[in-house]
């Protein structure tokens, strides 16, 4: 394997290189190499286009920088090589346009020959929208890295038909820091992301701290926390959204929920803090197909604990959703947390089609469900639509 330095496009590759062509009329003549594997890892300052033909290995952080645009085109694979170390993360600035299609998705997976969830890190964005109490967040794997601003319709880039597999590879260092799967950190209203299939991670499906960013078309499989989580004054849209635990999973955190919401970054910033989150979510599915456990002692877990968690002062506007399937949840609506329940403004209908029993909801000491008059534990809904789903090969 050989080793070739690209600084212009600050990208640190290994290439393996191939022979020339014995039926060459000009074999005198020595031929350029053919890359057939190049490791990925390092900064990206200028735009750089993948090639197709080419199989790449994450095999450490790729940081495109502002002002560099990184495409991926249609139907590649890309493999990370196991470690925290392993991800990819889109500053302030910066865009990253994967352009995957129904018949030929983009892959972002593991490179390990049994792979499994945390592997590796996953897809990081970082944008410029405000986030609550007009502060400046700083990238939980890297305290010098920001995210944050004034500019709500940022665009950092297109992401299309992406399948990301085995992320939310752990801290060796602090076992409590790990990646999710799609890390959204106020990204603006000018990014697309549409069609997205996480599977097997730990931590979240995906999270978005702050942003105003709308994601369509979310399919989220065996996430080791929460499938759909929000803080830090998120205000876009979640259209489309399909958590699924299979049968045998288990959970190895305390308290994973399908959508946890908090207003501000961990309560800390409190309620009265302007830009609580304030988001909506349409056509919802968490799909429960692990079976009905109400050991409530059990660990990891084998159930979920919360269907909806919805604390800190969020606001959250969810319509048409529904809970199905054979697994137990201790709280099917959960309004209560010691920093503050959710904002009395929130409407939720919500549909509760599990097999196994389950409290309806939890307050906080003195509320009621009077307390919450936009919120409805009714029947009738479908959910999430399967069809749309069809590309990611997913058994629905």
């Amino acid at each position: 394997m050989k080793k070739i330095f690209y600084w212009a496009a600050m990208l640190f590759t290994a290439v393996t290189m191939v022979a020339c062509d014995d039926n060459d009329d000009n074999n005198d003549k020595p031929k350029p190499p053919v890359v057939t594997d190049v490791e990925l890892s390092g900064t990206i300052t200028e735009n750089l286009t993948l090639d197709p033909a080419v199989e790449y290995t994450i095999t450490g952080s790729v940081n495109v920088k502002s002002g560099a645009t990184l495409t991926i085109p249609a139907g590649m694979t890309i493999k990370a090589q196991k470690g925290f170390a392993s991800y990819i993360l889109v500053e302030q600035g910066g865009k990253i346009n994967i352009n995957g299609t129904a018949a030929a998705p983009v892959t972002l997976t593991s490179a390990e020959a049994s792979p499994k969830a945390g592997d590796w890190g996953g897809l990081i964005i970082n944008g410029r929208t405000p986030l609550t109490g007009g502060v400046t967040g700083s990238t939980e794997i890297s305290s010098t890295i920001p995210y944050g601003g004034s500019a709500p319709t940022d665009n950092s880039g297109s992401i299309t038909y992406l399948k990301l597999e085995y992320t939310g590879a752990q801290d060796p260092a602090d076992d409590e820091v790990e990646h999710n799967g799609l890390t959204l950190n106020a990204v603006g209203s000018g990014t697309r992301i549409e069609n997205i299939f996480i599977i097997d991670g730990m931590d979240d499906g995906i999270e978005f701290f702050g942003g105003t960013v709308d994601v369509k078309n979310l399919l989220v499989v065996n996430p080791d926390d929460d499938m759909f989580d929000f803080t830090f004054g998120y205000s876009g849209t979640l259209t489309n959204a399909y958590g699924v635990w299979e049968a045998g999973h288990t959970s190895g955190e305390s308290d994973p929920s399908g959508v946890e919401a908090d207003g501000n970054l961990d309560g800390n910033q409190g309620l009265g803090a302007n830009l609580q989150s304030d988001f909506t979510i349409e056509n919802m599915t968490i799909d429960l197909r692990n079976a009905y456990d109400t050991d409530l002692t059990a660990q990891p877990k084998k159930y979920m604990q919360n269907a909806l968690r919805i604390r800190r002062g969020a606001t959250a506007t969810i319509t048409n959703a529904l809970v199905k399937g054979s697994g137990y949840v201790e709280n099917f609506v959960n309004l209560s947390d010691g920093k503050g329940g959710a904002d009395t403004d929130s409407e939720i209908s919500i549909t509760n089609s599990l097999t196994g029993a389950t409290k309806s909801f939890k307050f906080n000491e003195g509320d009621t469900e009077a307390t919450y008059p936009g919120i409805a534990i009714e029947a009738g809904n479908t959910g999430c639509p399967t069809n749309i789903f069809g590309w990611t090969g997913y058994e629905m």
